[in-house]
């Protein structure tokens, strides 16, 4: 049994953690701010479903507090932690920008030097597919340069990387940065695509498409990214000895510093993915075909050779299995029966 904190964990993601960690046993000590950024009541529901396990306690609190995260780290010791919590959405940062230096910079600087002090074992946080950018070369590999985000999100998330690296240079802290491709599934965020097209298309009204409907992503299954997560999060960063500032490898480093992609190593085109969705529903979207939103990319396709090279596991549900069991939740949660 481990004492781990999860940052953002009454979240998409760090709910579904959560549940992993308690249900194998470990003590977990969940961080949440609570925001409105989508509805709360579905974050309540989240820790709703967490509160009642022994293992498991909350606090809410902003980690850009730096004193409250002080406090949190000095009173309660822990071995690992996971930090999940931050500032989503690409389109949501050309609106309020200043949201995303709050949380994910300072926010991430708040964990680091909690880390540092207390001496954690091991922070694994969640980085984004976003850092590729304007990367054209695919599948995406962690052994690429990504020094060309395309949107203030992505270049939060490739800033957390770079201040993770140094914390691990300079404290021999062990830090993992996960870099995680486009998230589905039950208790999903509602400002998501699929989440947002189910509403719309279960309401009778039309949906945006961007890009035509030519974007591909590498949908990924909550379930797959968790076990990732989990597989690296026992494993704490090690040095490459390999590793040469001659040819410095982007993806490990001299430090006890790594970075992961976890992605189903799929892609898939948009206008598939409502396809599924539609058949899943048992009705057809209206379509309102849009040219490419600011701060997209194209394409995402994650290259998952060194996840499997470390666990062994490589992401496997299918698109249909994981649209099933999303539009099952959706149906019994909002009430809104076959």
């Amino acid at each position: 049994m481990m004492r781990i904190l999860v940052t953002g964990a009454a979240g998409f993601i760090g709910f579904h953690l959560c549940q992993r960690l308690l249900a194998r046993g470990d003590a977990v000590l969940g961080l949440d701010n609570l925001n409105s950024y989508y509805d709360v009541s579905l974050k309540q529901a989240r820790l709703a479903q967490l509160h009642p396990h022994p293992g498991f306690s909350f606090v809410q609190a902003d980690l850009a507090d730096r004193p409250a995260v002080e406090r949190l780290f000095s009173s309660e010791p822990f071995e690992l932690v996971i930090h999940l919590a931050a500032q989503a959405g690409v389109r949501y940062s050309l609106e309020n920008p200043h949201a995303y230096v709050d949380s994910n910079l300072a926010g991430f600087m708040s964990i680091l030097e909690g880390c540092r002090h207390a001496g954690v074992k091991h922070l694994v946080f969640a980085s984004s597919s976003s850092v590729y950018g304007a990367n054209s070369t695919t599948p995406f590999s962690v052994h690429q340069n990504v020094d060309h985000p395309v949107s203030l999100y992505a270049a939060t998330k490739k800033a957390n990387e770079l201040m993770a690296h140094s914390y691990a240079s300079l404290f021999s802290l062990p830090v993992t940065g996960l870099r995680l491709f486009t998230v589905y599934g039950p208790w999903g965020r509602p400002d998501m695509a699929y989440f947002s097209f189910t509403k719309a298309i279960l309401e009778g009204r039309p949906i945006n498409i961007f890009n035509q409907g030519r974007m591909q992503r590498d949908f990924t299954y909550v379930d797959d990214i968790v076990e990732g997560i989990i597989r690296i999060a026992d494993r704490p960063a090690t040095a490459n000895p390999a590793w040469s500032g001659a040819q410095p490898d982007p993806g490990s480093s001299f430090a006890p510093y790594r970075i992961y992609n976890i992605g189903n190593n799929k892609p898939v085109e948009l206008l598939q993915f409502i396809e599924t969705l539609e058949h899943q529903l048992g009705k057809t979207a209206l379509k309102n075909f849009l040219p490419m939103q600011a701060g997209d990319v194209p394409a995402t396709f994650a290259d998952i050779d060194e996840l499997a090279a470390e666990t062994g596991f490589r992401p496997a549900t299918s698109l249909e299995d994981g649209i099933a069991h999303f539009v099952a939740w959706f149906r019994s949660y909002y009430n809104r029966p076959v």
